[in-house]
């Protein structure tokens, strides 16, 4: 059985034009059971309220992770720029 994690925090965008919404995650490549990917991506299966999808977790370059959350997920969770949410993730 998958280990499943779990985070909360406040949702965020990038400060550039038409910038990505993410949930930056407090876990880093040290609390998973894998060798850093080459590209920094660690594919995860991913869970907000009643949204399920899967996609990756994604480097921000400094050693932190984020949840990108594309307007599908956004919308069907009413979720919005400064909203604190929870996710949870299992590892791919």
């Amino acid at each position: 059985m998958k280990k499943t994690f779990s985070t909360k925090g406040e949702v965020k965008i990038f400060p550039l034009k038409q910038g990505w919404v993410y949930l930056l995650i407090k876990q880093t490549y040290a609390d998973f059971p894998i060798t850093k990917p080459k590209w920094g991506l660690i594919p995860a299966t991913i869970t907000i309220g009643k949204t399920t999808w899967e996609k990756s977790l994604l480097p921000l370059g400094d050693g932190t992770l984020f949840i990108a959350l594309n307007k599908k997920v956004r919308d069907a969770e009413d979720i919005r720029v400064g909203d604190v949410v929870t996710a949870k993730f299992s590892l791919r």
